[in-house]
């Protein structure tokens, strides 16, 4: 018979402790104590083992042992623990076991921690089940909590990935609205304000992604008004001239304004993508005048 791995033997030392009837000397507390302490050492001998959905499992079984005893914080880090060898891919459980984190958090009020772990939940299922929707959700209700917690930066970052998503998703009109919004916040600190030409931009290619040239205008116009400096800035120059190419129906001169801003600004994925939705709805529509 194999004999048994040192993780084994604790997890079946752990059972054994959870599955007891507690006697007429000992409180039931002690025993979950006991059987939580076994569960965790035999959690991060199996993560030695690199088996990362057993550590995972009894990380779990630590929680529930914690939860017995009312110590909410030593579960919610026992969650969290659990998740970290989830993420080894298992995401769905990573998942599962972050909202019992988050559960435990906010009940303590640690809502800066919360939006930590809701902005992983973003991160799992954008990257590993492409689930755009629900990644956009996560990163919206993150972005919440660091407001509420006056991390206005953080939270900044997280609306403004929520608004790329919005706009993959082609809800133009949610995308622009988180744009501007994260553009008002930067507007007011010198340390975030260079970044709001950028913001500015990303809203107005969405308003041209709806194939709605005036809108786009209109809003340019309008953030000149909030920030007079913008006008000289390339964001805005290219904004103008691709808004002149799509009111004309030219392909040729919006092609060249988007080879030459790349030239000196590198195109990310995001915008290469956009650029490419917009010139299509050109192609489809040839001079809106």
């Amino acid at each position: 018979m194999p004999s048994k791995s040192p993780a084994q033997v604790l997890l079946e030392k752990a059972d054994k402790k959870a599955n007891s009837s507690t006697g007429w000397f000992s409180s039931s507390s002690s025993k979950w104590e006991d059987a939580g302490d076994l569960y965790q050492q035999a959690a991060n001998s199996f993560k030695l083992e690199k088996l990362f959905k057993e550590a995972g499992d009894c990380f779990s079984r630590e929680a529930e042992c914690r939860e017995q005893c009312k110590e909410d914080s030593e579960a919610a880090n026992a969650w969290w623990n659990a998740a970290k060898a989830y993420k080894r891919g298992y995401p769905q459980q990573a998942i599962d076991a972050l909202t019992q984190t988050i559960t435990f958090l906010t009940r303590g009020g640690r809502f800066r921690q919360a939006a930590d772990r809701e902005k992983e939940i973003g991160q799992i299922y954008l990257q590993e089940n492409n689930d755009l929707r629900k990644a956009c959700e996560s990163y919206e209700r993150a972005g919440e909590w660091y407001a509420q917690e006056d991390a206005m930066a953080t939270a900044n970052a997280c609306f403004k990935d929520a608004a790329d998503l919005r706009a993959d998703l082609e809800e133009y009109p949610q995308a622009i609205a988180r744009y501007e919004e994260v553009a008002n916040h930067s507007l007011g600190s010198a340390l975030t304000k260079y970044s709001v030409k950028e913001y500015w931009l990303r809203a107005g290619l969405c308003a041209l992604a709806m194939n709605d040239p005036v809108t786009a205008r209109r809003s340019a116009t309008n953030y000149a008004n909030q920030d007079v400096t913008f006008t000289s800035t390339r964001e805005c120059k290219f904004l103008k001239a691709l808004i002149e190419a799509m009111e004309s129906g030219d392909v040729e001169a919006y092609t060249g304004a988007v080879v030459e801003y790349d030239q000196v600004t590198k195109l990310d994925n995001w915008k290469t993508s956009m650029l490419l939705k917009i010139k299509r709805g050109i192609q489809e529509e040839p001079g809106l005048t």
